[in-house]
């Protein structure tokens, strides 16, 4: 039997074609991988809108510095390590799993923040040596092809699963149609074969907050002592972590009738910018400092051109593309699929989780439907690990007959009830 060490580092894939059509010379793309590959255990990660290959510590810290893109602070680096990781819900002692970050991004795989090739033409930009918005527009087919690639480089054939959450879902979703012979079981969690029109709206004020800061110069901000759009961006984060909180956990944290609440001061807030001339009048409130706190440093480790391409991929993304409807895109897979939502989310919803289980169901692939009551929104899956590894570890280990995903038979979907408590909505990992 042959092995693969665990490995990390970047990847050269050589020419890489879009789906637009456009190429880039030699795609690299970073990745990290856990565990032991042993022929049939390999589980594909796919990472969220801002994460990172970083989906959990590593053993050996020396891998964790030397990782390209390491820059990912905070909330990308090890951003689901209470799933992934020894006796956990993907038990790297028994899978191995890899994560690769996607193309489009910043933490090691090209992107609009990469080198561009010196021999390339790039007249819009001709005083720096980023590709910038000359990258190829991106979409989530292309993360899958790139994923392709990077596990036939590893040597890896078949998948035991693919993994995803939100964006990381579609992406899942995304071998469940292009690539149904290569995966045995896809789990889609907090996800949707495409986005409605709020988050829609949502995204592209999110989008514009980045073009209207003067010092986003046409995606051209690149080179020693530029100002980037960081104002733009900040926005842009405020904007998408409010689509991933829900109604209830935004009042139980920051509720008006909350002792205390809006008694803080706006000396450092508001992202810097210039006062209003009621600000003296009215509070600095609570809810405006986290959204702050949540923006504060975002642009240090993240590129505004990423945001706006990887926001883009994740927009355009249609299951049914190519197809009549989504059941028949996923007409070819056999294997098995578990969706996990949660009723509080309503960026992606338990509804829009339903649909896809009618899906694969029109298919005759067992699926089971996870509805987990929560009300921390589309953030869910991350600050509730308690209640999405034992669905998780069961299906990966004995698909929709594992006990804690079972559905009972009937096809419906089954509602795990939290403890009490919950994790504080501070906690917040979802993005970036």
């Amino acid at each position: 039997m042959s092995t693969v060490p665990a490995d990390h580092g970047v990847a050269s894939l050589g020419e890489f074609v879009f789906e637009c059509g456009q190429s880039v010379p030699d795609l690299e793309v970073a990745y990290e991988t856990h565990g032991e590959f042993d022929g049939d255990n390999v589980v594909l990660v796919c990472h969220a809108l801002t994460g990172s290959q970083n989906v959990a510590r590593s053993p050996e810290p020396e891998r964790e510095e030397g990782t390209r893109g390491a820059g990912q602070a905070g909330q990308a680096r090890a951003w689901w390590d209470d799933i992934v990781g020894p006796g956990k819900a993907i038990d790297t002692t028994e899978y191995y799993v890899v994560c690769a970050n996607v193309p489009g991004s910043c933490y090691g795989t090209t992107g609009p923040a990469s080198e561009r090739p010196a021999d390339l033409d790039h007249p819009d930009a001709p005083d720096h040596d980023r590709w910038g918005t000359a990258f190829p527009p991106v979409q989530v087919e292309d993360w899958a092809r790139a994923q392709r690639r990077l596990l036939d480089h590893l040597g890896v054939g078949r998948l035991r699963a693919v993994v995803g959450g939100s964006v990381g879902g579609m992406n899942a979703l995304e071998w469940a149609k292009r690539y149904p012979d290569d995966v045995d079981r896809v789990v889609a969690i907090a996800t949707a074969g495409r986005l409605d029109a709020q988050c829609l709206a949502l995204d592209a004020v999110a989008r514009r907050a980045i073009r209207a800061d003067p010092n986003w110069n046409g995606g051209n901000y690149y080179g020693e002592g530029r100002p980037g759009p960081d104002e733009g961006l900040a926005l842009a984060r405020q904007i998408g972590h409010i689509m991933y909180l829900s109604k209830a956990s935004m009042e139980r944290k920051f509720g008006r009738r909350s002792a205390g609440r809006d008694s803080l001061t706006r000396e450092e807030g508001d992202l810097g910018l210039p006062p209003e001339p009621t600000a003296a009048f009215f509070p600095y409130r609570e809810v405006e400092s986290y959204l702050d706190y949540q923006a504060e440093g975002f642009s240090d480790r993240f590129d505004a051109n990423s945001y706006l391409y990887l926001t883009r991929a994740m927009d355009e993304y249609d299951l049914s593309a190519g197809h009549g409807t989504d059941a028949d895109a996923l007409a070819a897979f056999e294997g098995e699929a578990l969706l996990l939502s949660f009723t509080a989310d309503w960026h992606f919803t338990v509804e829009q989780s339903s649909s896809l289980a009618d899906a694969f169901r029109a298919g005759d692939a067992p699926v089971a439907h996870h509805v987990i009551d929560s009300d921390h929104g589309h953030d869910a899956f991350l600050v509730e690990p308690e209640h999405v590894g034992p669905p998780l570890r069961d299906f990966l280990a004995e698909g929709t007959a594992g006990r804690a995903v079972s559905d009972g038979g009937g096809g419906g979907d089954e509602s795990a009830r939290p403890e009490p408590d919950h994790a504080p909505v501070h906690a917040s990992l979802f993005r970036g």
